[in-house]
């Protein structure tokens, strides 16, 4: 009787190691096949830094009005999204590129020699005082005189961020203010002017200017929150659209000559530098714009000219290793003017253009993801994981279900209510008497006419009942 009930144990635990081996190799087929489709999902977009220096994700974003419609990518489909977009044949990108956001472009046609995360959204840092410049400029006198106030050197938090420095009532011209802004990039500079130009309105006001023209140039990925570029709730940009920032500002005369300006004596008697000035001394260097903050990283905006043509570029979410924002700006320069006049892989916006589409395209709810066989995209393969898995499951149900019913002899013989002749291996019961056996009972349910049931198998590890 033990023996039989040892011999009907391990038929149980045959058949559930088979089932379980079955299983395993069906869920691991399944997995082989659904992984590389989803790794060629996951890795469908090239990352834009080279190195492998890794930067830092921008800030949440706020809630800004007038977001720009989903059906809508300034500048070309081919910019959307991070990922990179290049020209056929272009020449390999520099390995000092540490950028999560750039875009190399021709500041006079608004082509877009190249681009990698256009449009992804990143705190600017003190790149954002372009703008500024852009905004207030057209407002202000160069000659005209300001008094320095202690609210302009009052950066709150961010006691020890950089400035000129300017001294709370001494008197400077517009112009010292604009260059202790570009050169030295002073946010003291940038609270005196920002809170002249918004007069009655204050730094508040022209801020709120600042989005306005921002609104209208195209650059509706960026938001200001403060003027100077230190870091404000949900203050962000794209290098896209630091380009047309940038194209707008170079627009003023004086602009473009203080965007240049190695040195200048201020009207305090100080001397200042221009903190960029390596980049200043490049061949062909038109000036440009650093920026950095713990979020933001490095930024820089910088444009140049070679043979008649003039590139700019920008980037966004640098690390300072192992090149710097200038530097990273610069070799991208280089790589632009090594391709051909005339290649574009999408454009700059021109004054205006952005809220034109807006009222000639009708919003329309994305298309949906159609994944080509051929290409070896997730769907085919996850289908084919999904029915393998499932099979998986049936047959192990079907082990089950079986292993049960070839087990209840062996036990009906084992309580005697069931004749059987008993070999070494195992008990066989002769077929039963009577009228042919009806169809299986549902699962759960006992079958007609059964003999009384055979008394409980006892739970793993305790002795079998007593024989009668």
């Amino acid at each position: 009787m033990r023996k039989t009930t040892s011999l009907n144990a391990v038929s149980w635990r045959t058949w559930g190691v088979r089932g379980l081996g079955t299983l395993a190799v069906c869920l691991l087929t399944g997995s082989l096949l659904a992984g590389p489709a989803v790794a060629s999902v996951i890795a469908s977009g090239e990352p834009c830094a080279v190195s492998d220096l890794r930067g830092v994700p921008p800030p949440p974003l706020p809630p800004p009005p007038e977001r720009k419609p989903a059906p809508i990518t300034l500048g070309g489909d081919a910019l959307a999204g991070t990922g990179l977009a290049v020209a056929p044949g272009a020449p390999p990108l520099p390995e000092t590129l540490t950028a999560n956001s750039w875009v190399v472009a021709d500041l006079d046609t608004g082509e877009v020699v190249g681009a990698c995360g256009a449009h992804r959204m990143i705190a600017p840092a003190s790149v954002q005082k372009i703008l500024l410049a852009a905004t207030v400029l057209p407002k202000l006198k160069p000659t005209d005189p300001v008094v320095v106030t202690p609210e302009d050197l009052d950066f709150g938090a961010e006691w020890d961020s950089k400035t000129v420095p300017l001294q709370a009532g001494q008197v400077y011209t517009v112009e010292d203010l604009f260059l202790g802004l570009l050169m030295r990039s002073g946010n003291d500079a940038a609270n005196a002017l920002a809170r002249i130009a918004g007069r009655e309105r204050g730094v508040a006001g022209t801020v709120a200017d600042m989005n306005a023209l921002a609104r209208q140039l195209g650059a509706w990925d960026t938001y200001a929150a403060t003027p100077s570029g230190l870091d404000g709730p949900g203050q962000v940009s794209s290098a896209y659209d630091q380009l047309l920032i940038f194209r707008a500002a170079y627009a003023h005369e004086p602009f473009r000559r203080w965007v240049r300006t190695r040195s200048h004596q201020m009207s305090s008697g100080l001397l200042i530098q221009h903190d960029n000035w390596e980049y200043l001394e490049l061949p062909g260097s038109l000036g440009g714009k650093s920026g950095y903050t713990d979020i933001a990283r490095h930024s820089f905006v910088g444009a140049a000219e070679r043979d008649g043509r003039r590139l700019v570029a920008a980037v966004l979410g640098a690390e300072v290793m192992p090149a710097r924002g200038w530097q990273q700006t610069a070799v991208l320069l280089d790589w632009g003017f090594a391709q051909p006049r005339g290649t574009a892989v999408g454009r700059l916006v021109e004054p205006g253009e952005a809220d034109q589409l807006k009222s000639t395209r009708q919003a329309a709810p994305p298309p949906p993801v159609v994944v080509d066989p051929s290409s070896g995209g997730a769907g085919p393969a996850l289908i084919l994981a999904a029915g393998i898995s499932a099979a998986a499951v049936l047959s192990l149900a079907t082990i089950v279900f079986t292993g049960r019913g070839r087990r209840r002899p062996a036990a009906a013989t084992a309580s005697g209510k069931a004749v059987g002749t008993a070999t070494a291996s195992t008990t066989v019961a002769p077929p039963p008497e009577g009228p042919p056996a009806s169809p299986h009972p549902f699962m759960g349910q006992p079958p007609p006419d059964a003999a009384p049931p055979a008394p409980p198998r006892p739970l793993m590890g305790q002795p079998p009942p007593p024989e009668p």
